[in-house]
């Protein structure tokens, strides 16, 4: 039986939630703060010589291309988070995500210093990526593995609140400038930058929380014994290359929803196709924000009690039943109908991404788990997330109308409910290193994996 137990402390788990929460929070905020200024400045500030559309295309574009790097910062991190640990890498990614955000609130304009500008902010961009790519699997783990095997789901959807509520967060900032500032050109001169410059100060209390935590018990266990997996990238598509697909596939079915609606296109969509009030329409955002916070939780805790793939494929089946009436909402181009359009959308949001956590913990072996976990999320989201608004609005723009954008969520939600479907259920699976012959085997609904363990020392 594995050595390795759960930090089952009260005092230590407020601790770790407080820490994976905040941590997520502030680098969700500065992943969303772009996405935000994407749909609503950076077309007229960087891409302006382009037109009014493509230069609009091409800021969301920006939004996509970072995805690109997710991989990479994926393999990164999840390299040296198997090798050296997961705190390292939560301060290391925490500190790029961070100060390429206040960077590119002190980038000079198109207009100031031309093609630069542009080629800046997307350099900017791909260092968010690369962050991106590598904070969440270090996240997920610290919470999961400290976990009581009975608990892991509410604690695997702690890190998962730091999306909505950095959503809020990056909503809330935005709509207080352009609420304060407005009318005039104030926010386009200098207003927007605020919100970007703020992350100076949110990465610096980020940086401390994380540092005060301990390591996950899992990896000090590894570390101790000297198992740590050589070339982790190699073992996990040599021997589970196949859940790598699933778990990815899984994500996209969040993804889409997920980030056609954080990634600035609905807000976008509302305010220039039905010409709402830009602050209004922000202060939507916050809602439904606030309800994907809720509802992330609750999913968390029901996972322990139902199950995780239970808990996805309710909230795969309510995302599929409103993909096309949240635009019939919006489509009324009043308050109440975006407002419910928003709730609507983010409590499926919600229940597929609470338990996407643990589940995914609970599937890769302890040795390579890292690994796993930051690329199966930073695929779907290449796959989901990268150009979801971005389609959403070439869609949009080749049809004429907003039921092409939701047969495309209904294709990605339908996707991502038939990858949950090929998957087992886990919970209580001991995540130790002295289990990773079951760790390695029987995830998916198919025949056992046959492959044989081998010791880490073997990799």
């Amino acid at each position: 039986m594995s050595s390795t137990r759960a930090t089952g402390n009260p005092t230590s788990q407020r601790r770790i939630a407080f820490a994976t929460i905040i941590g997520t929070t502030i680098e969700w905020y500065d992943f969303f703060i772009y996405a935000t200024s994407a749909g609503l400045v950076f077309a007229q500030l960087f891409f302006k010589p382009a037109g009014e559309d493509i230069g609009l295309l091409l800021s969301l574009a920006t939004v996509g291309i970072s995805f690109l790097f997710r991989p990479l910062g994926a393999v990164l991190a999840g390299h040296f988070g198997d090798l050296i640990g997961r705190r390292a890498m939560l301060v290391i990614t925490l500190l790029l995500m961070g100060g390429a955000t206040t960077l590119v609130g002190t980038l000079p304009t198109y207009a100031q210093i031309g093609v630069t500008a542009p080629i800046a902010l997307l350099i900017l961009r791909i260092l968010q990526g690369l962050s991106a790519g590598g904070e969440w699997g270090g996240a997920v783990l610290m919470a999961v593995e400290h976990a009581p095997a009975n608990r892991r789901g509410r604690a695997g959807s702690w890190p998962q609140l730091g999306v909505p509520l950095g959503f809020l967060l990056a909503s809330g900032m935005t709509a207080l400038m352009t609420g304060v500032i407005s009318p005039g050109d104030a926010y386009l001169q200098w207003g927007w930058r605020v919100p970007f410059l703020l992350s100076v100060v949110l990465i610096g209390v980020g940086f401390l929380i994380r540092r005060a935590v301990e390591e996950s018990p899992v990896f000090t266990e590894i570390a101790q014994r000297g198992a740590q997996t050589k070339v982790p990238l190699v073992a996990l598509f040599k021997r589970h290359w196949y859940l790598v697909i699933l778990a990815a596939l899984v994500f996209v079915g969040n993804g889409v929803p997920g980030y056609m609606t954080t990634g600035g296109f609905l807000n976008n969509y509302a305010i220039n196709a039905q010409n709402m009030d830009t602050t209004s329409v922000l202060i939507a955002a916050v809602v439904a924000a606030a309800m994907w916070f809720f509802s992330t939780l609750a999913a968390g805790y029901l996972s322990d009690v139902i199950g995780r793939r239970n808990t996805f494929l309710i909230g795969f089946g309510l995302q599929a039943v409103v993909a096309f009436p949240i635009f019939w909402l919006v489509d009324t181009g009043t308050l109440f109908g975006l407002y419910a359009a928003l709730v609507l959308i983010s409590i499926g949001l919600g229940l597929t991404y609470g338990p996407l956590a643990t589940w995914y913990a609970e599937i890769f072996p302890a040795s390579i788990r890292f690994t796993g976990v930051s690329i199966a999320y930073a695929i779907g989201a290449v796959l989901g997330g990268a150009f979801a608004p971005m389609i959403s609005q070439a869609l949009l723009e080749a049809t004429g109308t907003a039921a092409s954008v939701s047969a495309y969520l209904l294709v990605a939600t339908l996707l991502g409910a038939g990858a949950a479907l090929c998957l087992r259920d886990r919970p209580g699976i001991p995540l130790g290193p002295d289990h990773e012959a079951e760790q390695a085997s029987g995830a998916t609904m198919f025949a056992t994996n046959s492959a044989e363990h081998e010791p880490a020392e073997n990799r």
